[in-house]
């Protein structure tokens, strides 16, 4: 059996945006790599994704997704993101600005991603729809039954609760990760 620190409502997301110093987008973006390759050996790391700027001189945007509040505070504390992070502001403008997400606020908040990498609307909503259908009638078919004494609104508020709760920390985290590369077809690795 897994422990919390395992569970998708345990991992966190961070999302760290920064320049590179123009004319070294380029040394940038292979330390940046280099970073994300210590952070693979180290515990807890989940996986990291680097994306570009829209514009010429715009923010590179570094997402790392972590096991733990925990295991990320290590990574943060290990000297070989230190040495890294000299590394980076030899050729990055400034200090990065950081964001951190997890639970409810992972799902509801990828503002942070350039317009041009998010999946097709249509697509999002297929994903979503594919997720919400087996949740609402295992709910409706199973726990609705259970529920019949209870007055409409207090029947519906605990319904919802329960399909809210399950899609944001069970069916979502998996069902978009199962689908990622249908829903990012043209996302560079």
């Amino acid at each position: 059996m897994s422990s919390t620190t395992d569970s998708p409502a345990a991992r966190v997301t961070r999302i760290a945006r920064r320049r590179a110093q123009p004319g070294r987008e380029r040394e940038y973006e292979e330390r940046l790599r280099e970073m994300l390759a210590k952070m693979r050996a180290h515990k807890g790391f989940l996986g990291g994704d680097v994306i570009p700027p829209e514009v010429p001189d715009g923010e590179y945007q570094i997402v790392t997704r972590f096991a733990s509040e925990a295991e990320l505070d290590e990574w943060d504390r290990s000297a070989a993101r230190a040495h890294c992070l000299e590394r980076l502001r030899e050729v990055a403008e400034g200090e990065p600005e950081f964001r951190k997400m997890s639970g409810l606020e992972a799902w509801f908040e990828p503002a942070v991603v350039p317009a041009s990498m998010h999946p097709p609307r249509a697509r999002m909503a297929l994903v979503t729809w594919l997720g919400i259908f087996p949740t609402v009638s295992f709910f409706l078919w199973f726990v609705a039954p259970w529920l019949q004494g209870l007055p409409f609104l207090l029947r519906t508020a605990l319904l919802t609760a329960l399909i809210v709760m399950t899609m944001t920390w069970l069916v979502m985290p998996r069902l978009t990760r199962l689908m990622r590369g249908w829903l990012n077809p043209a996302r560079r690795d």
